[in-house]
């Protein structure tokens, strides 16, 4: 498994190219305290000879020391260089190691896992591919496990392994790991981008799982941690579509040579494309692609490059080379996503610095529109952010700056946050995309300041009486061939011979009008969510019952329907029945043609759907019939005082 090979012996020029061509993999190892993260490291380093043998024999040594395994050799040594490191057993600063295969060169950040390290951890994972997320088994999943997690599909750490460590404590249980896997698959279907997900489970400290397979461990049959290290595909992860080019320097030797200096930060460039500074607009073509090996034809991120044009064009640092017919958006207002770095407190309104790119422009944070809690990943109002706390804020610089969202293009859509008097970075930043992915801030925006709400001349109480009921909304929530829009006409229908006033709603007639112009995407069907929403609180104002049937896959995306509605008349009812159950009764192939790749984000098939985590009523639709099941929601109506 190590790097070496016959052709050090042999062609040390060939054996120096082979390596020099080998792809390149960032990773991070995170998770709650004591999980293991620095052992799994040690492990990785020493099982597959990437330890020198005098750093070796000083480890060796201090096992017998400070190490945590009663004398044995410590393999989190390897990592855990700081006195106070090894004095306590603890990670407290990213430290990052190095090392090879036949297959890949790897970087490592090795991340702390307390709660005041956060910062630290979020810093290491800025620039990795991949993210190991280490449980240990005894424990399961932990607050600062999932912590970690979401700020891993913050930064858009599309692959993640789930190493369930220290299985020796365990005894191996499958039924531990089985229960661990389970427990972090619910919590992180709530999470986005965090598609590409592994489960392993390792003993760090005694290598099980970890380069070698476990034969402790017979019932697991997946790779090894090397092996999917090695293996996974990341060729695909960069954004090679959007060419941005922040210059950082312009390099002037002579007269005879003007260059542009920096790093692609996405997309590819060829000799003769066209090319136009941001924010002056002007167009030229690349005449040179120059490098320290000579000059190319083609260059793509992440290289360092000096491009040089065939105009004489006023361009310096802090100004971004794009396509002329692929620009980015300028602009001094954004929303972002803020990891807060800083003992002082976030308050708006504060002068700060902010770097983007090469670009840097004084401005402040001007709203704090809400804390995310990490443990349960719900919104709350805040007035202030506090150290290590995340919140989505909403920026207003003194200067437009070119910029993409976050989830497009991480090299242009992140920044820090500098503190002006002291020139520390208090803050990182990650821009939401309101034009595109990011179709859900409707949520959040606030009416115009110049229009006024009207009140109605009629009360809540005279509609009540006048109707005999107290308003409410239902949504009936499941997959596709559920039964929601059958139960919805039945209970209608029931709840009209009765003499109530009600009227339903239907996902798809509901995209037939108000919404025809949204696709399925997740943030389509949560922008379809919010119009129904919206539409069923204007019909419970007015006294009606209102029920709903939509997929709505999204735990988080209904409960923010539920704040629209108002959660005192908002009923949530699951529509539980196998898939195979679904897809007997999808006569219109709709799970079919999922299956053939013709309909993308299809709950259940190609994206996922978030069973309701409380909901107010579960019908077994494969089990009981319509006539029970609209029994069942008359009693919860009845139970509620929606109707008498």
């Amino acid at each position: 498994m190590s790097h070496q090979s016959e052709l050090i012996a042999t062609d040390i020029d060939a054996y120096l190219k082979q390596h020099e061509n080998k792809e390149m993999l960032r990773f991070l190892t995170c998770g709650s305290v004591d999980d293991g993260k620095s052992t799994l490291i040690g492990r990785l380093l020493y099982d597959s000879k990437m330890i020198y043998e005098d750093q070796l024999a000083a480890i060796e040594k201090d096992s017998a020391t400070v190490g945590t395994t009663g004398g044995g050799f410590d393999p989190a040594l390897l990592t855990d260089g700081l006195k106070a490191e090894r004095e306590q057993g603890i990670t407290i600063d990213v430290a990052y190691r190095y090392f090879s295969t036949a297959k890949r060169k790897f970087i490592i950040a090795d991340t702390p896992g307390h709660e005041q390290y956060t910062r630290n951890m979020a810093t290491g994972a800025s620039t990795c591919d991949l993210a190991i997320i280490l449980i240990d088994a005894r424990h399961g999943v932990m607050t600062q496990t999932r912590r970690h997690s979401f700020i891993v599909s913050l930064l858009g750490i599309k692959h993640v392994i789930i190493a369930v460590n220290k299985m020796d404590l365990v005894d191996y249980a499958e039924e531990a790991y089985d229960q661990i896997k389970k427990d972090y698959t619910e919590f992180s279907s709530s999470l986005d981008g965090m598609g590409d997900l592994h489960f392993i489970p390792i003993s760090a400290l005694d290598g099980d799982n970890v380069v070698d397979k476990s034969e402790k461990m017979s019932w697991y049959d997946g790779s090894t941690m090397m092996h999917m290290l090695e293996n996974v595909h990341i060729a695909s992860d960069r954004n090679l579509i959007d060419f941005r080019f922040p210059v950082q320097y312009v390099n002037r030797p002579h007269l005879d040579f003007r260059g542009f200096c920096g790093t692609i930060a996405s997309g590819r460039i060829h000799k003769g494309d066209e090319v136009m500074v941001l924010p002056s607009r002007k167009t030229s073509r690349v005449k040179e692609i120059v490098t320290y090996d000579g000059n190319i034809e083609e260059a793509f991120t992440p290289q360092s490059i000096t491009l040089t044009l065939q105009d004489e064009i006023d361009c310096s640092r802090g100004d971004m080379l794009v396509r002329p017919n692929n620009v980015p958006n300028s602009t001094d207002s954004f929303d972002a996503t803020i990891v807060w770095m800083s003992e002082n407190a976030l308050t708006p309104g504060k002068q700060f610095l902010f770097k983007q790119t090469t670009r840097q422009a004084t401005g402040s944070i001007s709203k704090l529109r809400y804390r995310i809690d990490v443990n349960t990943l719900h919104r709350n109002d805040a007035d202030k952010l506090d150290l290590n706390e995340i919140g989505r804020c909403e920026v207003r610089l003194n200067q437009a700056i070119a910029l993409d969202g976050y989830k497009r293009n991480k090299g242009t859509g992140a920044f820090i946050v500098i503190d002006r008097v002291t020139n520390v970075t208090v803050g990182a930043g990650m821009i939401l995309d309101r034009s595109s992915s990011d179709k859900t801030d409707h949520w959040d925006e606030e009416a115009d300041s110049h229009l006024t709400g009207t009140v109605s001349e009629v009360t809540p109480t005279e509609r009540a009486g006048r109707y005999g009921q107290q308003p409410a909304t239902v949504l009936f929530t499941g997959l596709a061939g559920s039964g929601k829009t059958t139960l919805v006409q039945a209970l209608e229908r029931k709840l009209f011979d009765q003499g109530r006033a009600v009227c339903a709603l239907d996902g798809q007639n509901m995209r037939r009008g108000i919404s025809r112009d949204l696709g399925f995407t997740a943030n389509d069907r949560s922008e379809n969510l919010r119009r129904s929403a919206e539409v069923a609180k204007v019909v419970n104002d007015a006294g009606l019952i209102c029920l709903g049937a939509f997929i709505a896959p999204s735990e988080d995306v209904r409960q923010k329907a539920a704040d629209v509605v108002g959660r005192d008349k908002f009923l949530v009812v699951h529509c539980d029945a196998p898939i195979e159950v679904c897809r007997q009764r999808d006569t219109e192939g709709h799970y079919k043609a999922a299956d053939e790749g013709d309909i993308a984000n299809m709950p259940g098939v190609t994206s996922k759907y978030e069973a309701p985590t409380a909901p107010d009523l579960v019908l077994k639709t494969a089990e009981q019939d319509v006539e029970a099941c609209v029994v069942a929601v008359l009693e919860l109506l009845e139970k509620r005082s929606v109707v008498g």
